[in-house]
């Protein structure tokens, strides 16, 4: 993998010919899903594909293609960045997708994008409704800027303990700050008033198909960008999760585009839901409000996302509150990203102990930078 700004900049760089095949090989793959589909629905007794967790799912590939066309013009592609030193420190090929440096600095523009989008097309006759949603604030972010593209009045309730860099620029992008206690009771309750009063059409920050799909986006750019540079694909993508649309979104890409590769949730121990669901077969929100660093995992998993998690997802790591910190500092130190907590998640997984036992046959792995809005008056206590 190239090194350096030079380097890091032709990541972006690929030969004509690559693209094509690249292209023409998630068609192919596209084009399997379907006629595996109809040949289902035109003879029920016939055995089902290896892939059939895949074609089950409510979310597909054509799915997030369909939504990367649908938000290309409004959203970045984000550069893939990689760092000697944590890739020594983690002994495998690490490559980072830099959703940190996208616009509202988190992947979450990516699905609420795609969501005002397809809901503008469908009031092609120009009465669009007003939007809202609840968030811990990158999706409220997300949501206002979206929106405000499109021409969208937008509410946004977050809870009062969201970081003021946040609701500033909720505020910034145009939209209506409600503030809320934090628990997830207060903000359906908040949400729920203005969808009555006002007519609202709520856009969830992850249990919404057109959400998910959206995000899926993440994991074609990734598997395009390290294959074109590196010229060996992935074994394995790690995910930070807090509701799931990212992961669950991110499980239907990366699996219909390149079977076998393993996707591993990072959670924080102290928000560890999607562990405790995962391990159960069934799930198991917690019964308060999360306190962790990660502020943006703030949520538990929610029940659209958790059925294709269940599925697709192979593992979940569960990290300290310590190492989030040092995860967190490290990506600031090493590779002058300045990442926000919950991105620091699926870093520490990849340098916890249990990933180093479990993954040792993982050579080249990604992992998702969620986000970048770090609150610097919460994080100032831990940065020396």
């Amino acid at each position: 993998m190239f090194r350096g700004v030079a380097r890091q900049q032709a990541i972006h760089i690929c030969t004509f010919c690559h693209l094509q095949n690249v292209r023409a090989t998630i068609l192919k793959q596209a084009r399997c899903v379907s006629t595996s589909r109809n040949q289902l629905k035109q003879n029920g007794n016939l055995k089902l594909p290896s892939d059939s967790k895949l074609l089950k799912q409510p979310v597909s590939i054509q799915d997030v293609q369909d939504a990367a066309k649908r938000i290309q013009n409004y959203v970045h592609r984000t550069p893939v960045m990689t760092s000697r030193r944590v890739d020594k420190m983690a002994g495998r090929n690490l490559f980072f997708k830099c959703e940190v440096l996208q616009r509202t600095g988190s992947f979450k523009i990516r699905g609420a994008t795609n969501a005002v989008c397809k809901l503008t097309e469908k009031h092609s006759d120009g009465s669009y409704p007003c939007v809202v949603t609840h968030s811990s604030g990158n999706h409220g972010q997300s949501l206002a800027c979206a929106a405000h593209q499109v021409g969208l009045k937008a509410y946004v309730v977050l809870p009062k303990i969201a970081p003021l860099c946040k609701q500033k620029a909720i505020e910034e992008y145009g939209a209506v700050k409600i503030l809320c206690e934090p628990s997830e009771q207060d903000r359906e309750a908040q949400k729920d008033k203005i969808v009555e009063t006002n007519g609202a059409v709520y856009i969830p920050s992850s249990q919404h198909y057109d959400v998910i799909a959206g995000q899926g986006t993440i994991a074609s750019e990734l598997l395009e960008q390290v294959l074109d540079e590196n010229n060996n694909p992935l074994d394995a993508i790690v995910v930070p999760i807090g509701g799931g649309g990212m992961l669950a979104g991110i499980c239907v890409a990366a699996k219909s585009l390149q079977p076998g590769i393993k996707v591993i949730a990072a959670e924080p121990k102290l928000a560890d839901d999607c562990y405790q669901s995962f391990h159960a077969g069934t799930r198991l929100p917690l019964p308060k409000y999360p306190d962790t660093v990660a502020d943006g995992l703030k949520i538990n998993m929610g029940p659209v996302a958790w059925p294709i998690i269940k599925d697709l997802v192979d593992d979940v790591i569960v990290v300290g509150e310590d190492e989030i910190k040092e995860a967190t500092k490290l990506v600031w130190n090493t590779m002058k990203l300045c990442i926000e907590p919950s991105a620091g998640v699926g870093v520490a997984a990849v340098l916890s102990d249990q990933f180093q036992k479990e993954g040792s046959n993982l050579k080249n792995v990604g992992v998702i930078l969620c986000g970048g809005n770090v609150d610097l008056g919460a994080v100032s206590s831990w940065i020396a």
